[in-house]
Protein backbone atom coordinates (compact mmCIF):
# COMPACT_ATOMS: atom_id res chain seq x y z
CA UNK A 1 0.00 0.00 0.00
CA UNK A 2 2.77 2.06 0.48
CA UNK A 3 1.93 3.84 4.07
CA UNK A 4 4.43 3.91 6.93
CA UNK A 5 3.43 1.90 9.55
CA UNK A 6 1.90 4.02 12.40
CA UNK A 7 1.05 7.48 10.34
CA UNK A 8 -1.65 8.92 9.54
CA UNK A 9 -2.34 9.18 5.63
CA UNK A 10 -4.96 9.07 3.02
CA UNK A 11 -6.16 5.18 1.71
CA UNK A 12 -8.07 4.25 -1.08
CA UNK A 13 -10.74 2.10 0.03
CA UNK A 14 -13.85 0.05 -1.02
CA UNK A 15 -16.94 1.83 0.99
CA UNK A 16 -20.39 2.32 0.63
CA UNK A 17 -22.62 5.29 -0.80
CA UNK A 18 -25.70 5.82 -1.78
CA UNK A 19 -26.24 2.17 -2.06
CA UNK A 20 -23.09 1.02 -4.33
CA UNK A 21 -19.86 0.05 -3.30
CA UNK A 22 -17.72 2.61 -4.44
CA UNK A 23 -13.61 3.60 -4.34
CA UNK A 24 -13.04 6.06 -2.10
CA UNK A 25 -10.26 8.53 0.00
CA UNK A 26 -10.35 7.96 3.39
CA UNK A 27 -7.95 8.63 6.37
CA UNK A 28 -6.27 5.77 7.98
CA UNK A 29 -3.15 4.71 9.87
CA UNK A 30 -1.48 1.10 8.85
CA UNK A 31 -0.70 -1.18 11.90
CA UNK A 32 0.85 -4.37 11.50
CA UNK A 33 -1.72 -7.35 11.08
CA UNK A 34 -0.10 -9.54 14.20
CA UNK A 35 -0.80 -7.08 16.99
CA UNK A 36 -3.85 -5.71 15.30
CA UNK A 37 -5.53 -9.19 15.11
CA UNK A 38 -4.67 -9.76 18.77
CA UNK A 39 -6.15 -6.72 19.95
CA UNK A 40 -9.75 -7.51 18.36
CA UNK A 41 -9.25 -10.90 19.71
CA UNK A 42 -8.70 -9.70 22.82
CA UNK A 43 -11.31 -7.18 22.85
CA UNK A 44 -14.83 -7.37 24.35
CA UNK A 45 -17.03 -4.88 22.65
CA UNK A 46 -19.52 -3.02 24.29
CA UNK A 47 -23.23 -4.62 23.50
CA UNK A 48 -23.83 -1.20 21.54
CA UNK A 49 -21.27 -1.40 19.75
CA UNK A 50 -21.57 -1.85 15.75
CA UNK A 51 -22.01 -5.06 13.67
CA UNK A 52 -18.83 -4.78 12.14
CA UNK A 53 -16.81 -4.45 15.53
CA UNK A 54 -18.55 -7.40 16.67
CA UNK A 55 -17.71 -9.06 13.69
CA UNK A 56 -13.97 -8.39 13.37
CA UNK A 57 -13.61 -9.55 16.88
CA UNK A 58 -15.08 -13.14 16.26
CA UNK A 59 -12.86 -13.24 13.07
CA UNK A 60 -10.08 -12.38 14.75
CA UNK A 61 -10.47 -14.70 17.37
CA UNK A 62 -11.47 -17.25 15.03
CA UNK A 63 -7.82 -16.91 13.30
CA UNK A 64 -5.96 -16.76 16.53
CA UNK A 65 -7.50 -20.32 17.56
CA UNK A 66 -7.09 -21.34 13.96
CA UNK A 67 -10.78 -22.59 13.80
CA UNK A 68 -12.78 -21.74 10.12
CA UNK A 69 -13.53 -18.76 9.44
CA UNK A 70 -15.88 -17.00 6.57
CA UNK A 71 -17.13 -13.91 6.89
CA UNK A 72 -18.78 -14.27 10.22
CA UNK A 73 -21.43 -12.36 9.94
CA UNK A 74 -19.20 -9.20 8.33
CA UNK A 75 -21.26 -6.62 6.40
CA UNK A 76 -20.56 -6.93 3.26
CA UNK A 77 -21.45 -3.12 1.76
CA UNK A 78 -18.67 -1.64 4.09
CA UNK A 79 -16.26 -4.21 3.90
CA UNK A 80 -15.77 -4.83 -0.13
CA UNK A 81 -11.96 -5.49 -0.80
CA UNK A 82 -10.79 -2.82 -2.94
CA UNK A 83 -8.37 -4.29 -5.68
CA UNK A 84 -4.46 -3.26 -5.54
CA UNK A 85 -5.34 -1.95 -9.17
CA UNK A 86 -7.27 0.75 -7.04
CA UNK A 87 -10.61 -0.06 -8.97
CA UNK A 88 -11.55 -3.67 -9.10
CA UNK A 89 -13.87 -4.42 -6.01
CA UNK A 90 -13.88 -7.88 -4.06
CA UNK A 91 -16.42 -9.65 -1.85
CA UNK A 92 -15.75 -9.04 1.88
CA UNK A 93 -14.39 -12.58 1.95
CA UNK A 94 -10.87 -10.99 0.61
CA UNK A 95 -10.58 -8.82 3.44
CA UNK A 96 -10.78 -11.61 5.94
CA UNK A 97 -8.91 -14.30 3.72
CA UNK A 98 -5.84 -11.27 3.56
CA UNK A 99 -6.25 -10.95 7.64
CA UNK A 100 -5.96 -14.76 7.36
CA UNK A 101 -2.72 -15.05 4.71
CA UNK A 102 -0.90 -12.23 7.08
CA UNK A 103 -1.12 -14.53 10.43
CA UNK A 104 0.17 -17.34 8.27
CA UNK A 105 3.26 -15.41 6.02
CA UNK A 106 6.72 -16.58 6.81
CA UNK A 107 9.14 -14.48 8.16
CA UNK A 108 10.80 -12.73 5.73
CA UNK A 109 11.18 -9.33 6.00
CA UNK A 110 9.11 -7.21 3.29
CA UNK A 111 7.77 -3.51 2.86
CA UNK A 112 4.10 -3.13 3.38
CA UNK A 113 3.65 -3.07 -0.30
CA UNK A 114 5.44 -6.10 -1.15
CA UNK A 115 3.59 -7.75 1.77
CA UNK A 116 0.21 -6.62 -0.09
CA UNK A 117 1.64 -8.23 -3.27
CA UNK A 118 2.07 -11.37 -1.74
CA UNK A 119 -1.64 -11.63 -0.02
CA UNK A 120 -1.95 -10.89 -4.02
CA UNK A 121 -0.77 -13.66 -5.73
CA UNK A 122 -1.96 -16.06 -2.50
CA UNK A 123 -5.68 -14.62 -3.77
CA UNK A 124 -5.20 -15.04 -7.55
CA UNK A 125 -7.65 -17.27 -8.91
CA UNK A 126 -4.59 -19.79 -10.38
CA UNK A 127 -2.73 -17.43 -11.66
CA UNK A 128 -1.53 -13.57 -12.40
CA UNK A 129 1.21 -11.32 -13.47
CA UNK A 130 3.41 -9.36 -11.50
CA UNK A 131 4.38 -6.47 -13.17
CA UNK A 132 5.63 -4.06 -10.77
CA UNK A 133 8.44 -1.55 -11.72
CA UNK A 134 11.63 -2.77 -12.19
CA UNK A 135 13.30 -2.37 -8.60
CA UNK A 136 10.76 -2.66 -6.88
CA UNK A 137 11.52 -6.24 -4.91
CA UNK A 138 9.57 -8.99 -7.44
CA UNK A 139 12.06 -11.69 -6.47
CA UNK A 140 11.80 -11.29 -2.83
CA UNK A 141 7.91 -11.11 -3.33
CA UNK A 142 7.62 -14.77 -5.17
CA UNK A 143 10.08 -16.51 -2.78
CA UNK A 144 8.01 -15.09 0.12
CA UNK A 145 5.04 -16.34 -1.60
CA UNK A 146 6.96 -19.75 -2.38
CA UNK A 147 7.92 -19.84 1.63
CA UNK A 148 4.71 -19.93 2.39
CA UNK A 149 3.21 -22.70 0.68
CA UNK A 150 4.74 -26.37 1.11
CA UNK A 151 1.88 -28.03 -0.68
CA UNK A 152 3.85 -29.38 -3.40
CA UNK A 153 7.36 -29.09 -5.40
CA UNK A 154 7.70 -25.40 -7.00
CA UNK A 155 9.13 -24.54 -10.27
CA UNK A 156 11.03 -21.37 -11.25
CA UNK A 157 11.80 -20.27 -14.70
CA UNK A 158 14.53 -17.76 -15.36
CA UNK A 159 16.53 -16.13 -18.04
CA UNK A 160 20.38 -18.77 -17.59
CA UNK A 161 21.99 -15.50 -16.37
CA UNK A 162 19.95 -14.89 -13.35
CA UNK A 163 20.13 -18.57 -11.83
CA UNK A 164 22.84 -17.86 -9.45
CA UNK A 165 20.83 -14.08 -8.20
CA UNK A 166 18.03 -16.58 -7.89
CA UNK A 167 20.06 -19.41 -5.44
CA UNK A 168 21.84 -16.81 -3.33
CA UNK A 169 18.17 -15.25 -2.60
CA UNK A 170 16.92 -18.25 -1.80
CA UNK A 171 19.73 -19.10 -0.14
CA UNK A 172 19.23 -15.58 2.20
CA UNK A 173 15.55 -15.02 2.38
CA UNK A 174 14.18 -18.65 3.03
CA UNK A 175 17.15 -21.05 3.59
CA UNK A 176 14.20 -23.72 4.70
CA UNK A 177 13.75 -24.24 0.90
CA UNK A 178 15.42 -26.73 -1.12
CA UNK A 179 17.13 -26.21 -4.41
CA UNK A 180 16.37 -29.44 -6.54
CA UNK A 181 14.10 -31.99 -5.90
CA UNK A 182 10.34 -32.52 -6.07
CA UNK A 183 9.56 -32.67 -2.18
CA UNK A 184 6.80 -30.56 -1.21
CA UNK A 185 7.96 -26.91 -0.49
CA UNK A 186 11.16 -27.98 -2.83
CA UNK A 187 12.33 -25.56 -5.67
CA UNK A 188 13.90 -26.55 -9.37
CA UNK A 189 15.39 -23.79 -10.63
CA UNK A 190 15.95 -24.30 -14.47
CA UNK A 191 16.36 -21.54 -17.55
CA UNK A 192 13.95 -21.04 -20.21
CA UNK A 193 16.41 -22.70 -22.75
CA UNK A 194 16.15 -25.94 -20.52
CA UNK A 195 12.61 -25.70 -19.94
CA UNK A 196 12.21 -25.74 -23.87
CA UNK A 197 14.44 -29.55 -24.12
CA UNK A 198 12.71 -31.03 -20.67
CA UNK A 199 9.35 -29.71 -21.89
CA UNK A 200 7.95 -33.20 -21.69
CA UNK A 201 9.15 -34.15 -18.32
CA UNK A 202 8.06 -31.03 -16.48
CA UNK A 203 4.83 -31.36 -17.98
CA UNK A 204 3.75 -34.31 -16.39
CA UNK A 205 4.81 -32.96 -13.02
CA UNK A 206 1.86 -31.80 -10.53
CA UNK A 207 3.89 -28.01 -9.69
CA UNK A 208 2.35 -26.12 -6.74
CA UNK A 209 3.27 -22.81 -7.83
CA UNK A 210 5.44 -22.05 -11.82
CA UNK A 211 7.23 -18.55 -11.51
CA UNK A 212 8.32 -17.54 -14.32
CA UNK A 213 10.80 -14.59 -13.99
CA UNK A 214 11.51 -12.03 -17.04
CA UNK A 215 8.37 -13.41 -18.57
CA UNK A 216 8.57 -11.08 -21.49
CA UNK A 217 10.49 -14.59 -22.72
CA UNK A 218 7.00 -15.81 -23.28
CA UNK A 219 5.81 -12.58 -25.09
CA UNK A 220 5.50 -14.28 -28.64
CA UNK A 221 2.31 -17.04 -28.24
CA UNK A 222 4.15 -18.90 -31.47
CA UNK A 223 7.08 -19.43 -29.66
CA UNK A 224 8.51 -22.62 -28.41
CA UNK A 225 8.77 -21.14 -24.91
CA UNK A 226 5.62 -19.73 -24.93
CA UNK A 227 4.19 -23.32 -25.79
CA UNK A 228 6.21 -25.21 -23.96
CA UNK A 229 5.12 -23.10 -20.58
CA UNK A 230 1.77 -23.48 -21.02
CA UNK A 231 1.79 -26.83 -20.65
CA UNK A 232 2.98 -26.70 -17.28
CA UNK A 233 0.70 -28.23 -14.59
CA UNK A 234 0.36 -25.72 -11.51
CA UNK A 235 -1.87 -24.89 -8.67
CA UNK A 236 -0.53 -21.31 -9.21
CA UNK A 237 1.04 -19.77 -12.53
CA UNK A 238 2.69 -16.35 -11.64
CA UNK A 239 4.31 -14.44 -14.77
CA UNK A 240 7.06 -11.56 -13.11
CA UNK A 241 7.96 -8.39 -15.69
CA UNK A 242 8.37 -4.71 -15.47
CA UNK A 243 7.19 -4.62 -18.97
CA UNK A 244 3.89 -6.68 -19.63
CA UNK A 245 3.29 -5.14 -23.06
CA UNK A 246 6.30 -3.76 -25.59
CA UNK A 247 5.13 -3.94 -28.90
CA UNK A 248 1.76 -5.53 -29.63
CA UNK A 249 -1.29 -6.91 -27.61
CA UNK A 250 -0.36 -10.28 -28.81
CA UNK A 251 2.44 -10.05 -26.39
CA UNK A 252 -0.64 -9.59 -23.06
CA UNK A 253 -2.78 -12.29 -24.48
CA UNK A 254 0.28 -14.52 -24.22
CA UNK A 255 1.20 -13.83 -21.04
CA UNK A 256 -2.61 -14.69 -19.49
CA UNK A 257 -2.53 -17.74 -21.72
CA UNK A 258 -0.08 -18.84 -19.35
CA UNK A 259 -1.11 -17.52 -15.99
CA UNK A 260 -4.88 -17.42 -16.42
CA UNK A 261 -5.83 -19.46 -19.31
CA UNK A 262 -9.14 -18.67 -21.58
CA UNK A 263 -9.45 -15.45 -19.35
CA UNK A 264 -9.29 -14.10 -22.65
CA UNK A 265 -10.75 -16.22 -25.14
CA UNK A 266 -8.75 -17.81 -27.95
CA UNK A 267 -6.06 -15.75 -29.84
CA UNK A 268 -8.10 -15.59 -32.93
CA UNK A 269 -11.19 -14.01 -31.02
CA UNK A 270 -8.54 -11.81 -28.99
CA UNK A 271 -7.11 -10.34 -31.89
CA UNK A 272 -10.46 -9.54 -33.33
CA UNK A 273 -12.56 -8.01 -30.35
CA UNK A 274 -9.30 -5.89 -28.91
CA UNK A 275 -6.27 -6.13 -30.80
CA UNK A 276 -7.75 -4.97 -34.33
CA UNK A 277 -9.60 -2.26 -32.07
CA UNK A 278 -7.08 -1.01 -29.79
CA UNK A 279 -4.02 -1.22 -32.44
CA UNK A 280 -5.90 -0.06 -35.61
CA UNK A 281 -8.72 2.00 -34.64
CA UNK A 282 -7.38 2.61 -31.40
CA UNK A 283 -10.71 2.51 -29.67
CA UNK A 284 -10.93 3.77 -26.22
CA UNK A 285 -13.85 1.91 -25.46
CA UNK A 286 -12.06 -1.64 -26.39
CA UNK A 287 -8.76 -0.41 -24.46
CA UNK A 288 -11.21 0.31 -21.36
CA UNK A 289 -13.10 -3.16 -21.66
CA UNK A 290 -9.66 -4.68 -21.83
CA UNK A 291 -8.59 -3.25 -18.76
CA UNK A 292 -11.51 -3.88 -16.84
CA UNK A 293 -11.00 -7.74 -17.95
CA UNK A 294 -7.88 -8.20 -17.20
CA UNK A 295 -6.93 -5.49 -14.52
CA UNK A 296 -8.09 -8.16 -11.48
CA UNK A 297 -5.08 -10.56 -13.35
CA UNK A 298 -2.49 -8.24 -13.44
CA UNK A 299 -0.56 -6.07 -10.39
CA UNK A 300 1.59 -3.01 -11.88
CA UNK A 301 2.83 -0.45 -9.51
CA UNK A 302 4.98 2.49 -9.63
CA UNK A 303 8.11 3.49 -7.08
CA UNK A 304 6.22 7.04 -7.52
CA UNK A 305 3.36 5.11 -5.48
CA UNK A 306 4.63 2.79 -3.17
CA UNK A 307 8.74 3.30 -2.66
CA UNK A 308 8.20 6.94 -1.94
CA UNK A 309 11.50 6.22 0.21
CA UNK A 310 13.66 5.88 -3.34
CA UNK A 311 15.97 8.62 -3.94
CA UNK A 312 15.26 10.48 -7.27
CA UNK A 313 16.27 9.55 -10.70
CA UNK A 314 17.34 12.28 -12.79
CA UNK A 315 16.98 12.11 -16.42
CA UNK A 316 19.09 14.02 -19.02
CA UNK A 317 19.30 14.13 -22.73
CA UNK A 318 23.02 14.93 -23.64
CA UNK A 319 23.17 16.46 -27.15
CA UNK A 320 26.24 15.47 -29.61
CA UNK A 321 27.86 16.93 -32.12
CA UNK A 322 28.76 14.85 -35.28
CA UNK A 323 32.71 15.12 -36.52
CA UNK A 324 33.14 16.09 -39.88
CA UNK A 325 34.23 12.43 -40.38
CA UNK A 326 30.53 11.54 -38.97
CA UNK A 327 29.01 13.70 -40.81
CA UNK A 328 30.37 12.57 -44.06
CA UNK A 329 29.85 8.81 -43.54
CA UNK A 330 26.44 9.55 -42.07
CA UNK A 331 25.56 11.35 -45.43
CA UNK A 332 27.63 8.94 -48.19
CA UNK A 333 25.66 6.13 -46.18
CA UNK A 334 22.45 7.72 -46.90
CA UNK A 335 23.12 8.97 -50.36
CA UNK A 336 24.15 5.29 -51.04
CA UNK A 337 21.25 3.50 -49.59
CA UNK A 338 18.93 6.09 -51.78
CA UNK A 339 20.93 5.84 -54.93
CA UNK A 340 20.59 2.11 -55.04
CA UNK A 341 16.86 1.96 -54.20
CA UNK A 342 15.57 0.29 -51.29
CA UNK A 343 13.00 -2.45 -53.23
CA UNK A 344 9.70 -3.43 -51.91
CA UNK A 345 8.63 -5.66 -49.70
CA UNK A 346 10.50 -8.15 -47.17
CA UNK A 347 13.70 -6.95 -49.03
CA UNK A 348 12.85 -3.03 -48.18
CA UNK A 349 12.18 -3.91 -44.40
CA UNK A 350 15.79 -5.92 -44.19
CA UNK A 351 17.42 -2.94 -46.43
CA UNK A 352 15.88 -0.45 -44.41
CA UNK A 353 16.90 -2.11 -40.90
CA UNK A 354 20.50 -3.01 -42.26
CA UNK A 355 20.63 0.92 -42.99
CA UNK A 356 19.50 1.97 -39.76
CA UNK A 357 21.68 -0.41 -38.19
CA UNK A 358 25.06 1.68 -39.92
CA UNK A 359 23.82 4.74 -39.48
CA UNK A 360 23.36 4.30 -35.43
CA UNK A 361 26.60 2.96 -35.54
CA UNK A 362 28.27 5.82 -37.09
CA UNK A 363 26.80 7.92 -34.59
CA UNK A 364 28.97 5.85 -31.84
CA UNK A 365 32.32 5.79 -33.84
CA UNK A 366 32.54 5.61 -37.22
CA UNK A 367 35.45 2.92 -37.50
CA UNK A 368 35.15 1.49 -33.57
CA UNK A 369 37.85 -0.70 -34.18
CA UNK A 370 40.22 1.45 -35.06
CA UNK A 371 43.50 2.17 -32.51
CA UNK A 372 43.51 5.95 -32.66
CA UNK A 373 39.42 6.43 -31.42
CA UNK A 374 39.88 10.29 -29.60
CA UNK A 375 38.62 12.79 -31.88
CA UNK A 376 36.36 10.85 -34.30
CA UNK A 377 33.16 10.76 -32.39
CA UNK A 378 31.57 13.55 -30.71
CA UNK A 379 29.72 11.19 -28.94
CA UNK A 380 32.94 9.11 -27.57
CA UNK A 381 34.32 12.29 -26.66
CA UNK A 382 31.63 13.60 -24.49
CA UNK A 383 30.66 10.49 -22.46
CA UNK A 384 34.83 10.27 -22.27
CA UNK A 385 34.82 13.68 -19.91
CA UNK A 386 30.85 12.92 -18.20
CA UNK A 387 32.91 9.68 -16.61
CA UNK A 388 36.22 11.41 -15.82
CA UNK A 389 34.37 13.62 -14.18
CA UNK A 390 31.61 11.02 -12.26
CA UNK A 391 35.04 9.08 -11.40
CA UNK A 392 37.07 12.56 -9.51
CA UNK A 393 33.55 12.68 -7.74
CA UNK A 394 34.04 9.24 -6.43
CA UNK A 395 30.95 8.00 -7.96
CA UNK A 396 30.36 4.88 -10.22
CA UNK A 397 28.25 4.59 -13.54
CA UNK A 398 26.95 2.21 -15.45
CA UNK A 399 27.41 2.57 -19.36
CA UNK A 400 24.54 0.47 -22.02
CA UNK A 401 25.47 -0.04 -25.22
CA UNK A 402 23.25 -2.60 -27.44
CA UNK A 403 26.30 -3.20 -30.12
CA UNK A 404 28.98 -5.60 -29.32
CA UNK A 405 31.69 -3.64 -31.44
CA UNK A 406 30.71 -0.52 -29.49
CA UNK A 407 30.73 -2.11 -25.97
CA UNK A 408 34.71 -3.74 -26.70
CA UNK A 409 35.22 -0.12 -28.10
CA UNK A 410 34.12 1.65 -24.95
CA UNK A 411 36.06 -0.92 -22.72
CA UNK A 412 39.20 -0.77 -24.69
CA UNK A 413 39.27 3.22 -24.40
CA UNK A 414 37.53 3.62 -21.08
CA UNK A 415 40.09 0.87 -19.06
CA UNK A 416 36.45 -0.75 -18.31
CA UNK A 417 35.13 -4.44 -17.99
CA UNK A 418 32.35 -5.23 -20.41
CA UNK A 419 29.51 -7.37 -19.66
CA UNK A 420 27.68 -9.25 -22.42
CA UNK A 421 26.23 -12.35 -22.99
CA UNK A 422 29.12 -14.18 -24.49
CA UNK A 423 30.46 -14.16 -20.85
CA UNK A 424 30.78 -17.33 -18.64
CA UNK A 425 27.88 -17.20 -15.93
CA UNK A 426 30.97 -17.09 -13.30
CA UNK A 427 32.61 -14.33 -15.38
CA UNK A 428 29.78 -11.99 -15.03
CA UNK A 429 28.94 -12.85 -11.46
CA UNK A 430 32.35 -12.03 -10.95
CA UNK A 431 32.52 -8.58 -13.17
CA UNK A 432 29.28 -7.84 -10.90
CA UNK A 433 30.43 -8.37 -7.12
CA UNK A 434 33.73 -6.82 -7.94
CA UNK A 435 31.64 -3.42 -9.28
CA UNK A 436 29.46 -3.32 -6.34
CA UNK A 437 31.84 -4.69 -3.89
CA UNK A 438 35.93 -3.90 -5.24
CA UNK A 439 36.62 -0.30 -4.20
CA UNK A 440 39.91 -0.99 -6.10
CA UNK A 441 37.35 -2.11 -9.25
CA UNK A 442 36.99 1.05 -12.30
CA UNK A 443 34.79 3.21 -11.53
CA UNK A 444 32.86 2.21 -14.95
CA UNK A 445 30.88 -0.82 -16.01
CA UNK A 446 29.72 -1.43 -19.28
CA UNK A 447 26.61 -3.40 -20.24
CA UNK A 448 25.20 -4.78 -23.40
CA UNK A 449 21.85 -3.89 -23.06
CA UNK A 450 20.22 -6.76 -23.83
CA UNK A 451 22.38 -8.89 -21.86
CA UNK A 452 22.55 -6.88 -18.72
CA UNK A 453 19.45 -5.00 -19.02
CA UNK A 454 17.05 -6.60 -16.34
CA UNK A 455 17.91 -8.82 -13.69
CA UNK A 456 20.71 -7.23 -11.55
CA UNK A 457 21.28 -5.21 -8.62
CA UNK A 458 23.67 -2.56 -9.24
CA UNK A 459 22.88 0.01 -6.89
CA UNK A 460 26.45 0.76 -6.25
CA UNK A 461 25.90 3.08 -9.22
CA UNK A 462 24.64 6.54 -9.33
CA UNK A 463 24.77 7.44 -12.73
CA UNK A 464 23.90 5.50 -15.64
CA UNK A 465 24.87 6.10 -19.19
CA UNK A 466 22.63 5.30 -22.51
CA UNK A 467 25.63 5.40 -25.10
CA UNK A 468 22.75 4.65 -28.35
CA UNK A 469 19.25 4.75 -28.27
CA UNK A 470 17.07 1.79 -28.46
CA UNK A 471 13.70 2.14 -30.08
CA UNK A 472 11.44 0.57 -27.77
CA UNK A 473 11.72 3.12 -24.19
CA UNK A 474 11.02 0.14 -22.21
CA UNK A 475 14.29 -1.50 -22.59
CA UNK A 476 16.16 1.35 -21.87
CA UNK A 477 13.99 1.56 -18.42
CA UNK A 478 14.31 -1.57 -17.46
CA UNK A 479 18.70 -0.91 -18.16
CA UNK A 480 18.03 2.33 -15.73
CA UNK A 481 16.42 0.18 -13.43
CA UNK A 482 20.00 -2.05 -12.56
CA UNK A 483 20.82 1.23 -10.41
CA UNK A 484 17.36 3.14 -9.52
CA UNK A 485 16.12 0.28 -7.32
CA UNK A 486 15.40 -0.65 -3.96
CA UNK A 487 18.31 -0.69 -2.03
CA UNK A 488 19.56 2.86 -3.74
CA UNK A 489 20.18 5.47 -1.10
CA UNK A 490 21.53 7.78 -3.33
CA UNK A 491 20.13 10.25 -6.41
CA UNK A 492 20.66 8.17 -9.68
CA UNK A 493 21.36 10.46 -12.69
CA UNK A 494 20.41 8.88 -16.18
CA UNK A 495 22.66 10.42 -19.08
CA UNK A 496 20.78 9.65 -22.34
CA UNK A 497 23.51 10.55 -25.52
CA UNK A 498 21.79 12.04 -28.37
CA UNK A 499 23.55 12.79 -32.09
CA UNK A 500 21.79 15.96 -33.18
CA UNK A 501 20.44 16.27 -36.54
CA UNK A 502 20.45 12.00 -37.56
CA UNK A 503 17.71 9.39 -36.65
CA UNK A 504 18.50 9.31 -32.56
CA UNK A 505 16.62 12.48 -32.91
CA UNK A 506 13.45 10.64 -34.45
CA UNK A 507 14.03 7.85 -31.77
CA UNK A 508 13.94 10.32 -29.12
CA UNK A 509 10.33 11.71 -30.55
CA UNK A 510 8.89 8.64 -31.16
CA UNK A 511 9.66 7.35 -27.14
CA UNK A 512 6.96 9.65 -26.03
CA UNK A 513 3.73 7.98 -27.68
CA UNK A 514 5.63 4.62 -27.06
CA UNK A 515 6.21 5.39 -22.94
CA UNK A 516 1.92 6.35 -22.62
CA UNK A 517 1.04 3.01 -24.54
CA UNK A 518 2.99 0.73 -22.66
CA UNK A 519 2.61 2.16 -19.14
CA UNK A 520 -0.58 1.17 -19.13
CA UNK A 521 -0.50 -2.85 -19.98
CA UNK A 522 -2.82 -2.34 -22.73
CA UNK A 523 -1.63 -0.24 -25.65
CA UNK A 524 0.57 -1.03 -28.46
CA UNK A 525 2.76 0.12 -31.07
CA UNK A 526 3.61 -1.90 -34.14
CA UNK A 527 7.18 -2.59 -35.34
CA UNK A 528 8.98 0.64 -36.24
CA UNK A 529 10.99 -0.46 -39.05
CA UNK A 530 7.70 -1.82 -40.59
CA UNK A 531 6.20 1.91 -40.11
CA UNK A 532 9.47 3.05 -41.73
CA UNK A 533 9.32 0.56 -44.68
CA UNK A 534 5.60 2.08 -45.36
CA UNK A 535 7.40 5.18 -46.29
CA UNK A 536 8.10 6.93 -49.29
CA UNK A 537 11.37 7.07 -50.01
CA UNK A 538 11.00 11.31 -49.68
CA UNK A 539 9.77 10.62 -45.98
CA UNK A 540 11.83 8.51 -45.14
CA UNK A 541 14.94 10.35 -45.83
CA UNK A 542 12.99 13.26 -43.82
CA UNK A 543 12.99 10.57 -40.77
CA UNK A 544 16.67 9.72 -41.04
CA UNK A 545 17.76 13.14 -41.86
CA UNK A 546 16.20 15.30 -39.44
CA UNK A 547 18.59 17.68 -40.26
CA UNK A 548 17.45 18.13 -43.57
CA UNK A 549 14.16 19.79 -42.24
CA UNK A 550 15.84 23.04 -40.70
Amino acid sequence: MGLPEGEPANLRLALPVDGDVIPAEVPAVLVAPEPALTALAEWAPRPDAGESVHAWSRIAAALRRGAPVDELGLPTAGHAALGLDGTTIWSAKAAVDAARRSLTAEGIALRPYQRAGVAWLQAADGGGVLADEMGLGKTVQAIALLAARRAGPHLVVCPTSLLGNWARELAKFAPEITIGGHEPGSVELISYGRMRSAAERLAAIAWDVVVLDEAQQIKNPDSQTARAARTLDARLRVAMTGTPVENRLDELWSLLAFTNPGVLGTRVRFRRRFATAVEQRRSSAAAVRLHEIVGPHILRRRKTEVAPELPPKLEVTVVCRMTAEQERRYRASMDDAFRDGLGSGIERRGRILALLTRLKQICNHPEPTAEQLDGRSGKLDRVTEMLAEIADNGDRALVFTQYRETGEMLGRHLGAPFLHGGLSLPAREELIRRFQEDDQAPPVLILSLRAAGFGLNLTRATHVVHYDRWWNPAVEDQASDRAHRIGQTRAVTVHTLLTERTLEETIAELHAGKRDLAGIATGETRTIEKDLAKLSDERLREVLEPGARR
